[in-house]
């Protein structure tokens, strides 16, 4: 299967949290979109990797997202090294998605700004001829996405773009609520986090709302970019 996008985080609910709007936007007009998690999330002090992976299933159905996939990796211990780097080569070049989708440069969490280079560095060397990968016992050949977009995760880092997700904010936060075991509960017996306030649950709407205020829309998500954005025309923005 080719999938248009792959939207992938260190972590499951990093994708929703931050461009589940976008992705639901993009499916609705047709695009094949996958989820990628990097890790189960086993290192977070509430849920567990198995209450994660049924999560995840029950969000990416809210979605409507065409496959997701987890890269097995150590949730905290991932590195940026050849052997993780060939792991995301593999998928790339598997659903040769033309819009990679990846997590926030720099973060309160360690996890996301490296995942956001490991991401970056596998997805320029999975076009690479001389990089060999082996799928169903045959060689793959190199794809490189077209482009490679970062998400705005805990810190409000200044976008490069903002896609206007009017319309799809409701469908993104029940994605987002769908992992239950991590966020906002007033009955839960659970250690408290960060991101199990009822302030942060109500974040999504209200930082969506502000980027949306910036472009003169209802809700937007933000991103960064490594190299400039290309438009065809001066009339090709909104």
């Amino acid at each position: 299967m080719k999938l248009d996008i792959l939207a992938i985080g260190a972590h499951p609910d990093d994708v929703e949290l931050s461009c589940g709007a976008t992705l639901a936007k993009e499916i609705s007009l047709g695009k094949k979109v996958g989820i990628l998690d990097l890790t189960h999330g086993e290192m977070g002090t509430r849920g567990s990797a198995e209450q994660r992976d049924e999560e995840a299933k029950n969000a990416a159905e809210i979605l409507g997202v065409s496959v997701r996939i987890n890269a097995e990796f150590a949730d905290a211990f991932f590195v940026n090294n050849t052997s993780h780097q060939l792991e995301i080569i593999k998928i790339i070049r598997k659903y040769k998605p033309d819009i990679v989708i990846c997590n926030a440069v720099d973060d309160r969490h360690i996890d996301h700004g490296k995942a956001s280079k490991l991401v970056s560095d596998a997805c320029f060397l999975s076009g690479l001829q001389k990089i060999e990968t082996i799928h169903k016992e045959q060689k793959q050949p190199h794809w490189r996405p077209k482009q490679v977009y970062h998400y705005i995760q805990w810190k409000n880092l200044q976008p490069d773009f903002i896609v206007d997700v009017t319309g799809f904010i409701d469908q993104k936060i029940e994605s987002v609520k769908a992992y239950k075991s991590q966020f906002y509960d007033p009955n839960s017996k659970e250690p408290e986090t960060p991101i199990t306030s009822k302030n942060f649950i109500e974040s999504i709407r209200y930082r969506a709302q502000d980027l949306g205020r910036l472009i003169g829309t209802e809700f937007g998500e933000g991103y960064t970019v490594e190299r400039p954005v290309a438009v065809s025309g001066l009339d090709a923005l909104i």
